[in-house]
């Protein structure tokens, strides 16, 4: 049997067409299961808080529910790492941040390359950390802390949540700029890192905003500055450090990311949805108890922005030569 030219070529064209047409239905009908999102820490921080409140609204929007499963370890390694291997479905996603754009360089030996192996779908918070002091630290101001530890040199102590950490490379970050030297403390965490500040064990920190904000309001902390470009709702009285030691910046944030081969039409239902949460006025209430602001954008606005945050921590991780333990 012969086909005609035209009705050959006209079931080619169909055939090659079906695949895009079942990747469209797919994505339009997803989810049809629970959704897990990693989060690599323990429950109860920012990175917790956050990835639960966007999991409700997107349970609420999709009709199915998006599970949080914390993998801690290895500040966010194990959590990536897991959803790294996963299927490409979209029913499993990466509660990301500013520590996978750290551990890029810090860690020597990663079993996987972040911004190579994990898609961008949306960016969700984006906030200050906030130099801290103890009240018998003499220092009133950015520029008070600065002559009072190039008076002291060596002899005041920085707290972080450990080696590595956000706060750790914010801190180190803040002392290349001003050219002061402080003594690190690493500890397992925020909490007991807190602890030692508030009875002046050590002397200063760059402390998220979530922990530290309630003894600041109780006195039991001094805020020196906020560590964003623009001032936070929350501490609207407390000045930038931009404002004394210019192009200073350093940021927490928070974004959902996925598998490197997850269907572009998965990724894309996901932004929008994001997008369209993070928009609710109630959901950008919530996220700004935690001190932050949302992002919005594309999945390609997310990309560069994951690489151009990896890019500028990896240039202080090396100029330091600060290397996980």
């Amino acid at each position: 049997m012969k086909f005609p030219r035209r009705k050959f070529l006209h079931l080619v064209a169909s055939a090659a067409a079906l695949p895009a047409v079942a990747r469209l239905a797919s994505a339009q009908a997803y989810p049809t299961r629970p959704v897990r999102i990693v989060v690599g820490f323990a429950p109860g921080g920012g990175f917790d808080i956050s990835a639960r409140l966007i999991g409700q609204w997107l349970s609420e929007r999709l009709g199915h529910p998006f599970v949080i499963e914390n993998r801690p370890g290895a500040n966010s390694n194990i959590g990536t790492e897991a959803v790294v291997r996963a299927p490409p479905d979209g029913y499993t996603l990466l509660l990301c941040g500013n520590p996978n754009a750290i551990n890029a360089t810090f860690y020597d030996k990663l079993t996987y390359n972040f911004i190579r192996d994990i898609a961008p779908v949306a960016g969700v918070l984006r906030g200050p950390y906030v130099l801290v002091v103890n009240p018998s630290v003499p220092a009133k101001s950015v520029p008070e802390l600065i002559a009072y530890a190039k008076a002291n040199p060596h002899k005041v102590n920085m707290a972080s949540q450990g080696n590595g950490s956000p706060g750790h490379v914010a801190g180190e970050l803040f002392q290349m700029m001003v050219r002061i030297n402080l003594v690190h403390v690493p500890y397992r965490g925020m909490a007991p890192a807190l602890t030692d500040l508030l009875g002046g064990q050590v002397q200063v920190a760059f402390s998220s905003l979530t922990a530290a904000i309630e003894y600041i309001k109780a006195g039991k902390l001094r805020a020196l500055a906020v560590t964003t470009a623009t001032r936070s709702d929350a501490l609207s009285d407390i000045p930038t450090a931009d404002e004394f030691v210019p192009g200073y910046e350093a940021s927490t944030w928070y974004g959902v990311g996925a598998p490197k081969a997850t269907p572009a039409e998965i990724v894309e239902k996901l932004n929008e949805e994001i997008k369209a949460s993070l928009a609710d006025p109630k959901l950008q209430a919530r996220l700004a108890d935690l001190g932050g602001t949302v992002m919005m954008g594309s999945p390609p606005d997310f990309g560069k922005f994951i690489a151009d945050e990896t890019e500028k921590w990896g240039k202080v991780v090396k100029f330091v030569g600060i290397k996980a333990d």
